[in-house]
């Protein structure tokens, strides 16, 4: 976003506080930041005290991703500040803080007719959409790009306002002076931001703010993975402790908790229950029946769970739904079904007369598997909903919890929560509807908070996995010079994906507020784009087709981190590495000749191998290779990963995971890596478990222990490491979780020759 005096207005507000506004006609917001005593709002972004406290307003789901520390950092740096005295608030919603990036990536879910007017975040449809609906989702690594420029314009101005109230006192000309470590100096002078705010707030800061000439960045340097940061995270130390709270944490007076049962997958309707088989249980309160669930309020959470189970809720479904009736559909689309070209690079498919290869890749519906459950904590009273709770989409959240109870939007108030644990899991907003009924009938006997907390077996059964989907894979080969090492290269290439419209059923229930059977109604039949991001290869493949084969499977599914990535990069790592093998070429060279013009992750190739001391997967050494790109251009995230490992049991023992990433400018290098070794471990749950098999509407798997995901004692040695980059910052959150299933399929093919089709990899046995 480029700030001038054509497209920002700033103004001064209430407080000296300013607020930026994009305009399609002018348009302008409140202060969104409440001052408190001794405090002084400077834009929307952040509020400098007089005992020195720089407090920023974070708009952004904090779930693990470390974006409570990296919007604060950002501010501090550009405005010279102590981070010592850095302090960070959730932000309200507000349309100050628009998620414009994001508003435009995602222009065909809540614009479908005309995504192409706004799919841009300089159009201005999509700028105005996003303000007049306070779209400020988390989601898709749009933090950085939504969020650092205006966090950067609201620290500078800051910094030339005090910079001004200091350089007045001094007598001097206030660009002669510099901010640093929280004081303003001039030569010898110096005063702190404390002593100089209260005057501060009166100035009227220039127009365009005097940005620095760089914005915040730390430097990687190769081979020194753990090197310190100047910024280490502001919620650690609360979280080591054990105080930081979290949803499941929040307390307040004369609280009630309900647990609930909800029906078979899909159209499930509450029949029956044995309301008499609780009677008399000690602290059971209301018992609230849904159309579609059950639910009981009792003093304690364990009471209102063992009342349901004494309950046993009945429910009546028409069509339940089966794993086995899934992949049938799935196995008749993708060798049968109508598709759609997604998108087509040279010729496509044209030139492939006849199939020289084909393979066959196949993956099972995976959960979220978040260490917290789908909490709420909802308060009703004089028209009025108060809702504590782990959002992504918080507007979206009231809304739905409004209109279920036929209120107004602005009567409800959203405190957000830090969420346990997310993978786009929050993203959905049925428990806030389910929470309002809750406690709109535990009012009736008075006014009092209840906790609703999903217990486990019900997130499995309730939450939207990630799609399935089978997927077909042609190509035309080269044949080469008839010299050893020659040939195999992949000059056509067309991928066949029969999977349901995920992308669009999730629009229909964020965008439309649609029910799960309705959202798969709208979507159904339609080709969706979504589904088959980053199928197009990072490799300078000549011809290429991608084709979706929409089908309807009856089972809702949605978004998870990495989303189609961890399925399309399976697949083309998968395939690329079967074709080096097949033709007798090494794996690494054979990846990086095709590469072509993307040099940047032909160099993440070079610096794993070099990490990993790659050995070329040969003589059953258990090294496997896979790169993935996210995005294009300069802006997209590279990745290049090797795993090792063994045949162990009935399963496998993955010992050692090594990453390089390219991601541009590195704001937070120690964040950064967190972030890559969460995806690569995340990735490595899915390629060795997390599915879920469906009987009659219903998960066979219960409990968290039961998903086949790894354990502390399963975790490998994790590595990674970083190319110095002047691009753009790119998230890394879903880089390690696209790379690390096929690297890890790579690997097991090193060491046992046996090639593995499917996720998870070991449905079937090894």
């Amino acid at each position: 976003m480029q700030f001038s005096r054509r497209n920002v207005l700033v103004g001064a507000a209430i407080g000296g506080g300013l607020v930026a506004a994009w305009t399609l006609r002018p348009r302008s917001f409140s202060t969104p930041l409440a001052p408190g005593r001794g405090e002084y709002a400077f834009d929307a972004w952040l509020k400098i005290g007089k005992d020195g406290v720089i407090t920023v307003a974070v708009p952004q789901l904090e779930m693990g991703q470390g974006i409570t520390t990296l919007l604060p950092q950002i501010v501090a740096v550009e405005l010279g500040a102590d981070w010592r005295q850095v302090a960070v608030e959730p932000a309200p919603v507000s349309g100050a803080y628009a998620n414009i990036p994001l508003a435009a990536r995602w222009a065909s879910l809540w614009m479908p007719a005309l995504p192409g007017l706004a799919n841009d975040a300089d159009d201005l449809l999509a700028q105005r959409y996003a303000q007049e609906s306070r779209f400020n989702v988390t989601a898709d690594g749009t933090s950085l790009a939504a969020y650092e420029m205006p966090c950067r314009a609201a620290a500078a101005s800051a910094r030339a306002m005090l910079a001004m109230a200091a350089a007045d006192r001094w007598g001097i000309s206030w660009e002669e002076c510099i901010a640093e470590g929280g004081f303003i100096r001039a030569g010898d002078m110096r005063l702190s931001f404390a002593e100089l705010v209260e005057e501060a707030a009166e100035y009227t800061p220039p127009d365009p703010p005097p940005l620095l000439p760089e914005g915040a960045a730390e430097d990687p340097i190769f081979g020194l993975a753990d090197a310190p940061t100047a910024f280490p995270r502001l919620d650690l130390p609360s979280k080591v402790d054990g105080s930081y709270l979290f949803a499941g944490d929040v307390r307040l007076p004369d609280m009630l908790y309900a647990s609930i049962r909800h029906g078979p997958v899909n159209q499930a309707v509450l029949s029956r229950f044995e309301a008499g088989e609780a009677a008399g249980m000690p602290g059971l309160g209301t018992i609230v029946k849904g159309k579609r669930w059950l639910a009981a309020v009792a003093d304690s959470w364990w009471s209102a769970d063992q009342a349901l189970t004494r309950m046993d809720p009945r429910f009546d479904v028409d069509e339940a739904v089966n794993s086995s009736t899934i992949e049938a559909v799935l196995d008749e689309a993708v060798r049968r079904g109508e598709a759609t070209r997604i998108a087509v690079r040279g010729e496509g498919d044209s030139l492939m007369e006849k199939t020289q290869v084909a393979r066959r890749y196949d993956f099972a519906p995976a959960t979220h598997a978040t260490l917290e459950t789908t909490t709420v904590t909802a308060r009703y009273g004089d028209g009025r909903l108060e809702l504590w709770m782990a959002t992504q989409a918080p507007e979206a959240a009231r809304e739905a919890a409004a209109r279920t109870l036929g209120i107004s939007a602005s009567d409800v108030v959203l405190y957000p929560m830090p969420a346990g644990g997310s993978f786009d899991r929050r993203l959905e907003h049925d428990h806030a509807v389910e929470a309002a009924l809750i406690a709109r009938e535990v009012s009736k006997d008075g006014v009092r908070p209840v906790q609703l907390m999903w217990p486990r077996g019900q997130e499995l059964l309730s939450g939207k996995p990630r799609m399935p989907a089978a997927v077909l894979v042609s190509a035309k080969l080269g044949r080469g010079d008839g010299n050893v090492g020659t040939g195999g290269e992949i000059e056509t290439l067309r991928v066949r994906m029969a999977a349901p419209a995920s992308g669009k059923e999730f629009g229909h229930r964020l965008f439309g507020n649609k029910t799960n059977w309705a959202a798969i109604e709208n979507a159904a039949g339609e080709a969706d784009p979504m589904v088959m991001e980053g199928a197009m290869p990072p490799y300078s493949i000549p011809n290429v087709a991608l084709d979706h084969v929409p089908v309807r499977i009856g089972l809702p599914t949605g978004r998870m981190r990495g989303n189609a990535h961890g399925i399309t990069a399976f697949v083309t790592e998968s395939f690329v590495d079967e074709m080096a093998w097949k033709h007798g070429r090494e794996p690494l060279s054979y990846r990086i000749e095709m590469l072509g013009s993307d040099l940047r992750l032909a160099r993440c190739l070079q610096d794993v191998a070099r990490l990993a001391q790659w050995d070329g997967g040969k003589d059953q050494s258990g090294q496997g290779l896979a790169c993935h790109r996210i995005g294009e251009g300069e802006d997209a995230g590279r990745i290049a990963c090797i795993a090792t490992a063994r045949r162990d049991g009935g399963g496998a023992r993955v010992t050692r995971l090594t990453a390089v990433a390219d991601i541009g400018r590195i704001v937070n290098l120690d964040i950064a890596r967190q972030q890559i070794e969460g995806g690569l471990l995340f990735g490595m749950a899915l390629a060795l478990g997390s599915a879920l098999e469906y009987v009659d509407g219903v998960p066979t798997t219960k409990r968290l222990g039961s998903l086949g995901l790894p354990s502390l004692v399963d975790c490998p040695e994790v590595e990674v490491d970083f190319i110095s980059s002047k691009a753009a910052p790119f998230d890394p959150g879903e880089l390690g979780v696209a790379v690390a299933a096929p690297a890890i399929a790579n690997a097991l093919y090193s060491a046992t020759g046996l090639r593995i089709r499917r996720l998870p990899l070991f449905a079937d046995g090894l």
